[in-house]
């Protein structure tokens, strides 16, 4: 039988690294220190709505998108004692009370303009205890 605190570092190695490399990639480019902090979300969701307007290709922002979701579901983790999951190269944040979150589509959804991380950390935060 596999434990959830032995399955935990699989399943987060991705994720935590491409959080990671959007958080040095906004300190080297655009002089943005993020801090894995909810209010931090705030910055992102900017800088995905500017790099909107500027209308750049999907094809062209696909990975800062993916570190952007990365990184919000890191400060959902942090926030709520949440772990990353993963299924078929998708992952996901549970937080403590069993729900499950896509952070990553998220991001997505926010170059869309119809998605907010700092709205989704906030509703993810809501009921769970604070860590």
């Amino acid at each position: 039988m596999t434990t959830q605190q032995e399955t935990r570092p699989s399943a987060a190695t991705k994720p935590v690294r491409w959080a990671a490399d959007a958080v040095a990639a906004m300190r080297e480019g655009a002089r943005l220190r993020l801090d894995y902090s909810a209010r931090s979300l705030w910055s992102i969701d900017r800088m995905i709505e500017d790099i909107r307007r500027e209308s750049a290709p999907y094809e062209a922002v696909e990975l800062v998108l993916r570190g952007f979701g990365a990184y919000a579901g890191e400060v959902i983790a942090r926030q709520t004692g949440g772990e990353w999951w993963s299924s078929g190269g998708d992952h996901w944040i549970r937080t403590p009370d069993g729900r499950l979150w896509d952070p990553i589509e998220e991001a997505r959804r926010c170059y869309t303009g119809d998605g907010s991380l700092r709205l989704l950390c906030r509703d993810a935060s809501d009921g769970a205890p604070r860590t």
